[in-house]
């Protein structure tokens, strides 16, 4: 997962816009970006528009259900889990056992609709609440259904009080950066991928491009678009270039051949077991990309 695109799960127009995109994830919205009083009917059309339209897009297709404490996630998959979709995201999840919930719900209603036990993912935003950056580590091991790990700042600075996420030149302060740390750190111990979260001013491509580079640099894999323009300048920072693609794949191919000892040498260069896993890792997400290897 490279590219994820959040769409309204109210709105035609912008469901089919969004199926457009080229994310390699779209993320149906029934939480924020749907009002409470039209739930239900974003319910309605973003099922529909899924069972019609779904051959219609290579994206991945995840729902962003209403959390845990609304009360309203039972309805959510009782009406979306039919259209089959490839996973669910959890927002303001407070630890592993959040997910765990939602999986034993899963696992219902998977067999009501005659899906197989465990096809639906879960992507939980583990970072909206004190609580759930407190409890980053849970999540390791908590489902065979984790599919990653993602953070958001703008439900977390309601909750603690801040009066912005962001100091003066753009640059997340210091508590929103230890939840953006947290969430890395979580993903990394969970074996799973992380996801940056949103850039909200999606007019200001050079601060968004510069954002997504820092984000691919410091270990995530992917990033969160609130914009179908977003997705192409995401999928270029996330996809390794053809130099890195050509590096690890000699990385790989000397431990290889050298019997995968703790350290070789490469045109007078030494990499140890640590390189190898880092080579390993990017071939993997070139693999993921379509790149061949």
């Amino acid at each position: 997962m490279r590219s994820l695109l959040f769409v309204p799960g109210d709105s035609e127009r912008k469901l089919e816009k969004g199926f457009g995109a080229g994310a390699d994830v779209v993320i149906v919205d029934l939480e924020d970006s749907v009002a409470s009083h039209n739930k239900a009917h974003a319910r309605e059309i973003a099922a529909r528009f899924i069972l019609e339209r779904r051959g219609q897009t290579s994206s991945a297709i995840y729902i962003r259900v209403n959390d845990l404490s609304t009360g309203l996630t039972d309805d959510d998959l009782a009406k979306l889990v039919p259209a089959r979709p490839d996973g669910i995201m959890l927002p303001k999840s407070n630890s592993g056992q959040d997910v765990q919930q939602l999986a034993a719900k899963l696992r219902v209603r998977e067999a009501e609709n005659d899906l197989r036990d465990g096809s639906i993912k879960i992507l939980p935003i583990i970072t909206e609440t004190p609580a759930g950056v407190l409890a980053a580590s849970t999540y390791a091991g908590a489902s065979a259904r984790l599919a990653g790990l993602t953070w958001g700042a703008e439900d977390l600075s309601a909750a603690v009080g801040a009066r912005a996420a962001r100091d003066e030149r753009g640059r997340y302060t210091d508590v929103f950066r230890f939840a953006r740390t947290m969430a890395i750190l979580a993903a990394g111990a969970a074996e799973v991928a992380a996801i940056d979260t949103v850039f909200p001013n999606f007019r200001d491509t050079a601060a968004f491009a510069a954002e997504c580079a820092e984000a691919e640099r410091d270990g995530f894999t992917g990033k969160m678009a609130i914009h179908p323009d977003q997705v192409p300048v995401i999928n270029t920072a996330f996809t390794p270039s053809a130099e890195a693609v050509k590096q690890s794949a000699a990385i790989v191919a000397a431990f290889e051949a050298a019997g995968n000892p703790g350290v070789v040498g490469i045109d007078g260069k030494m990499f140890d077991r640590p390189h190898l896993r880092l080579a390993e890792r990017l071939l993997a997400r070139a693999r993921a990309a379509g790149i061949s290897v």
